[in-house]
């Protein structure tokens, strides 16, 4: 079974309209992310609803996916399900008296993702033990990249 819910935080020192307009620009998740290299978003402007398809890669696998916005508050809140396997990515900006605490999260419902996700995690990426903290591990990354983006 999936973690229900895996998650990292980081503080950045912008404004919430300055990270916003990072994490909300799907199409550069690439440079963000060390497993979602591309990110293609279809219908123009991200807005909800938005459809995206991505390529993801872990080490010499690749694999697609697709997904759907399912949360977009302006300077606060973006998130998108995928499709393939049920779990909802995004990321959540909160004001703090310094900057802003920005919250990447991955959402499992119920800790359960689809029959062929568990499959693939299981067999092919070492299981949920292994793969979970990769994924958290890369949202460390993700964050930190973005950080540096914003501070810049």
């Amino acid at each position: 079974m999936a973690a229900p819910l895996i998650e990292e935080s980081v503080e950045i020192a912008g404004t919430p309209e300055q990270v916003w307009a990072v994490v909300s620009d799907l199409q550069r998740m690439g440079e963000w992310s060390p497993q979602c290299k591309k990110m293609f978003v279809f219908g123009g402007p991200v807005k909800l609803g938005t459809r995206t398809a991505n390529l993801n890669r872990r080490g010499p696998l690749f694999w697609p996916t697709t997904a759907k916005v399912v949360a977009f508050e302006p300077n606060k809140k973006i998130a998108w399900k995928i499709t393939e396997n049920n779990t909802v990515w995004g990321f959540a900006i909160e004001p703090t008296e310094a900057g802003v605490t920005v919250t990447e999260s991955r959402t499992a419902a119920d800790g359960k993702t689809s029959a062929l996700s568990a499959f693939l995690v299981d067999k092919v990426f070492g299981g949920n033990d292994s793969f979970e903290p990769e994924l958290q591990a890369g949202m460390r990354e993700t964050l930190g990249k973005i950080k540096r983006a914003v501070e810049a």
